[in-house]
């Protein structure tokens, strides 16, 4: 099995993932235990573009659509209420490693835990039922944690079994994965996997999985889109990927009749997209957005323009955007050292810019993040604050 060092994570993962290709028909590096469940994501259903929306246009708006804004400080709670949702303290701890160990990437996004689940942007539950729909493990894909599920005593993010074995931890990574905005890899489109899917059905319904038709459907027969994806190669390892069950998967024939375990941890493809979303690079200067005073927008598709706003006076001001650029903005602020988020708006797909209203108070400091999706005419637009 794969070795922790005192941390919590993974030691030697190149290394595991060249052993475990050798050996992997023996199922016996990085395999759960054969009664392992899977991760249950919430059916939610694309959001809707409209209809003349350029093919291009929607590829790019898909592909970053759920991603947080980089320099996002995301806040996790475990949820204490009901009681059947609390974890135990190895549960946690293995929790909180798993958050470390995607910052330790390095990302430029930061995990703090708090105590206050209106604090918080991720909130953590520990339902165990065997059979309960909301059980079992899954989280919300990136920022649906705060448009789908605003009120503060619901879980954004569930564990439903053991998270202090090798298997549970890399639970918690992958369910994490799924909170930066990550899908499941082995519905990647290029995979080429072709399922058994009577085999597939049947197998979901029963112990120790217990879904639906829908949830199998949902989480494992349906493909992404190549906009989900980008293009990218399947990925084997990827600590986003299910374990399979042999006798699951007709194509490809390799896995036909042996269990298919990804190696433990993140893999060197989830580590670098994890760093193509979420570069830990700081900007070294940030420009101020002054009233009246717009700023060019000249950035490529992922690409993200960061501004401090420090006010002369209290007042409701409008922060917006300009010109034929689809974009996600996002206000923080500053509390405490720390920058909290305010409000945002994303204008992807619409005829409208992006704009946020909003009452910001003399001497203190705030940030605007942009983040580009798409422009008509590559990153040209501006920025202004009246």
């Amino acid at each position: 099995m794969a070795k922790r060092d005192a941390s919590g994570r993974y030691v030697g993962k190149s290394a595991q993932a060249t052993s475990k290709t050798k050996s992997d028909k023996d199922g016996d590096i990085g395999a759960p235990h054969r009664g392992a469940g899977h991760c249950s994501l919430p059916n939610i259903a694309p959001r809707a573009l409209p209809s003349d929306v350029h093919p291009m246009r929607a590829r790019l708006i898909r592909r970053h659509e759920k991603k947080w804004a980089n320099r996002t400080v995301l806040h996790y709670h475990f949820l204490e209420n009901p009681s059947h949702w609390r974890g135990s303290n190895g549960d946690k701890d293995a929790v909180r490693r798993a958050f470390q160990e995607w910052k330790d990437v390095p990302i430029g996004l930061e995990f703090i835990e708090v105590f206050d689940p209106q604090e918080a942007e991720i909130r953590i539950g520990f339902f165990h039922h065997r059979t309960a729909p909301d059980a079992g493990s899954w989280s919300y894909v990136g920022r649906d944690s705060i448009d789908l599920e605003p009120d503060p005593t619901q879980r954004t993010m569930n564990f439903g079994w053991d998270l202090t074995d090798e298997y549970g931890y890399d639970t918690a990574l992958h369910e994490i994965g799924h909170a930066l905005g990550f899908p499941h890899e082995h519905q990647n489109p290029n995979s080429g996997i072709i399922w058994n899917e009577r085999a597939v059905l049947d197998y979901y319904a029963g112990s120790p999985n217990f879904w639906s038709e829908e949830q199998t459907r949902w989480n494992v027969l349906r493909k992404l889109s190549q906009s989900e994806v980008d293009g990218s190669d399947w990925d084997r390892d990827s600590i986003m990927h299910y374990w399979i069950k042999a006798g699951l998967v007709d194509e490809p024939a390799d896995l036909r009749s042996r269990d298919h375990f990804p190696a433990p941890g993140l893999s060197e493809t989830d580590i670098a997209t994890a760093r193509q979303f979420y570069p830990a690079e700081e900007p070294v200067r940030l420009p101020e957005l002054r009233p009246f005073q717009a700023h060019p927008v000249s950035i490529g598709p992922g690409e993200q323009l960061d501004f401090v706003i420090e006010p002369d006076f209290s007042r409701r001001y409008t922060i917006a955007t300009f010109g034929t650029m689809d974009t996600v903005m996002v206000l923080f602020e500053e509390i405490d050292g720390e920058p909290r988020y305010l409000s945002g708006d994303d204008d992807s797909g619409q005829s409208y810019n992006a704009k946020i209203e909003y009452r910001l108070m003399r001497d203190r400091r705030y940030f605007i993040r942009l983040r580009l999706y798409y422009s008509g005419a590559t990153g040209q637009g501006a920025i202004m604050m009246y």
